[in-house]
């Protein structure tokens, strides 16, 4: 992809004045402004996904996004992050996207909620997973249709961690501004170590670096899951930053872009009509667009791609607001295993996980039923034991080498196995 450094005039240092709280015209369109506060229209959150590379907690019917962690789950954290960024006009939306398997566990989720904040949030069930371009096309569609007027949205994960949030408001805010200016801004995390599971952004010309505030990039390029010697090189250029997956633009804009760049994505939810009273219903207070007349069907057309591919790979106009928060895939057991156990003896585990042990050291367990260590060093072990319906299933993986539960569970997949996922 050639360089395009986001469609800014990188030699006009007068245009990068927006830093400060005034507005201030940028090549001839819209006007950027820039006050540390943060006030986007409406929020999507990604709330789909399989769910395993955490097995066999995570699963397909109950992805990590609902996991506990902490004092609560991974999804409600990112609800927490997008009612925190939204403006508190009666119209603002945080738009919840995810399977239709998933409702009891939103549901749960958002019953936590009360009084204003819940009447923000909105959950639509997807028919089929068809990745996240279509999930992003939907949910701006419907916004468009809804309100008819230009918004400005941001695209958020939720099975990320990402802390603290004082500094993520700071960084959503720098790509607040950009998305008021027709770009489409990406938020791109400083590598720690030469990652192969993650997907890559090069960085290039520097557009802004004020004191205390976010530094901004042109984008040159997006790249795709590298092997170790190409991210090694990444890590070495010093301009890569791993893609985090969060995305801030105007509805207006996004919607051109898809058609520009992705009209079989689009085209099949132009043909539906706006939804009416007669198709939500609400559960324990959330509201839920449950009968979308031809829903179904418009997901069934709409090509199976990622957002990355179909839109931001091929932007003319993309930034990358590099993040001062701190942020954690948590895609594996090693990952959980230090964020989520607590205990003593050189036995870790969750709280609500009973564990029994003798001689064992630098162990973490989760299991929903008691489990009993004896004598033994680096294990992770993570035990279903059936309860919930699914045929049990039992992980016991050494320390270090968590990340190749994938491999497990593509042999599960390809022996037909698929109910142990």
């Amino acid at each position: 992809m050639a360089a395009t450094d986001g469609g800014l005039p990188v030699n006009d240092q007068n245009a990068f004045a927006f830093w400060i709280d005034k507005d201030v015209a940028l090549a001839g369109k819209k006007t950027l402004t820039y006050t540390g506060s943060v006030m986007f229209n409406d929020c999507i959150i990604m709330a789909g996904g399989s769910g395993t590379r955490l097995w066999p907690a995570s699963s397909s019917q109950l992805p990590k996004q609902f996991l506990p962690l902490r004092d609560h789950s991974f999804f409600s954290a990112a609800v927490d992050r997008a009612l925190a960024v939204i403006d508190r006009d009666k119209k603002s939306r945080v738009i919840i996207i995810a399977g239709k398997g998933h409702v009891t566990h939103i549901v749960k989720a958002c019953a936590n909620y009360s009084g204003e904040d819940l009447r923000r949030l909105l959950l639509i069930p997807e028919p089929e997973a068809k990745n996240t371009a279509p999930a992003i096309a939907c949910a701006a569609m419907y916004t468009d249709w809804m309100t008819g007027a230009e918004r400005k949205m941001l695209v958020l994960t939720s099975d990320h961690i990402i802390e603290p949030l004082e500094k993520f408001k700071i960084d959503a805010a720098a790509a607040e501004a950009f998305a008021q200016a027709d770009k489409l801004a990406v938020f791109g995390i400083a590598p720690r170590r030469p990652e192969t599971g993650y997907g890559y952004i090069e960085a290039g010309t520097l557009l802004s670096a004020k004191a205390e505030q976010p530094e901004v990039y042109g984008v040159q390029s997006f790249r795709e899951k590298p092997d170790r010697e190409k991210a090694e090189r990444f890590i070495e250029a010093g301009n890569f930053y791993w893609n985090s997956g969060m995305f801030a633009f105007s509805s207006k804009f996004i919607l051109d872009e898809f058609w520009k760049n992705a009209p079989s994505v689009i085209l099949p939810f132009k043909k539906l009509r706006a939804p009416d009273e007669r198709s939500f219903r609400t559960e324990r207070g959330l509201r839920i667009l449950w009968e979308w007349l031809d829903l179904r069907e418009a997901y069934r057309e709409a090509e199976a791609v990622s957002f990355d591919y179909a839109i931001a790979e091929k932007c003319s106009s993309t930034i990358m607001v590099r993040a001062g928060f701190n942020w954690t895939d948590v895609g594996s057991w090693d990952e959980y295993a230090a964020l989520a156990g607590t205990g003593e003896d050189g036995v870790s585990h969750p709280e609500e996980t009973e564990v029994f042990q003798t001689g064992s050291k630098n162990c973490f367990v989760d299991s929903d039923m008691p489990v009993a260590l004896v004598g033994v060093e680096d294990l992770v072990v993570a035990v279903r034991s059936g309860k919930s319906g699914r045929d049990g299933t039992v992980l016991i993986s050494k320390k270090g080498e968590t990340q190749k539960v994938k491999e497990i569970v593509e042999q599960i997949r390809k022996k037909g196995r698929t109910e142990l996922l």
